[in-house]
Order: C-alpha cells, then structure tokens, then sequence
C-alpha cells in the first residue's frame, strides 16, 4: 500500500458546500435542440436580478414537454464555467435525478419562491 502525504489541508465540507452556487429560477423559454447528441431542451431560465437569465440544456425531454416547462421553477448551479454542447452555450447546470429508466426527474422547491433564492 502506498503512503499518501498529507501536505494538503483538507478541504472543510461546509465550505465546499458553499462553493457551489445554487440558485432557483423560472424557465422562461425551452427550444428544441435536436443537435445534442442526447434528447435535450436548450432552456432560458430567469434567476433573478443578481444573475439575471441564463441559458441551460437540459435532458429533460423523458418526462417533460415544452409547455410543462414554461413557468416551472428549477434549481442550477449559476456558477460554473460555461460549456458548448453542440455549438449551444450552456450557462447554467439545471439539477435534477435520474428514474428508474435513466430519465431525469427535475429537482425543484415544493412551493414557488422568489427567483435568485440561493440553497442552503
């Protein structure tokens, strides 16, 4: 078994935690994205006026249409890097489960709340 040197401090997990920016939103728009290798939607999302609107794919098309999206509240993390999937500028990552199938189930407040609230 190798030794492992301990030079590092280790990273506190409340401050990982906290590190990570999960903020809540409404969709505002869901488009089609028939380029994603993956079924998926390119959603704008309002995260309030600290954030602003932000755009996200998501592999949501399993268990929700467009019109079940519009007006729906989701969490994001708003805080990571962007990344270009199919030439689509994702901003936000949208949170959600996997099912049993490996659909994703979105991850979303029981009641409505104001955009831009952060998770703690």
């Amino acid at each position: 078994m190798e030794h492992v040197q301990q030079d590092q401090p280790a990273i506190e997990p409340l401050a990982a935690f906290e590190a990570v920016d999960i903020r809540v939103g409404t969709v505002m728009a869901v488009r089609p994205f028939p380029q994603a290798r993956k079924p998926a939607y390119q959603l704008e999302i309002d995260f309030g006026g600290e954030v602003g609107r932000k755009q996200s794919s998501a592999q949501l098309t399993a268990h929700y249409t467009p019109e079940s999206l519009l007006g729906r509240q989701v969490l994001g993390v708003v805080n990571l890097p962007p990344r270009r999937i199919a030439g689509f500028k994702s901003e936000v990552l949208t949170l959600g489960l996997p099912d049993g199938e490996g659909g994703v189930v979105l991850i979303a407040p029981e009641q409505r709340v104001p955009e831009g609230g952060r998770l703690f």
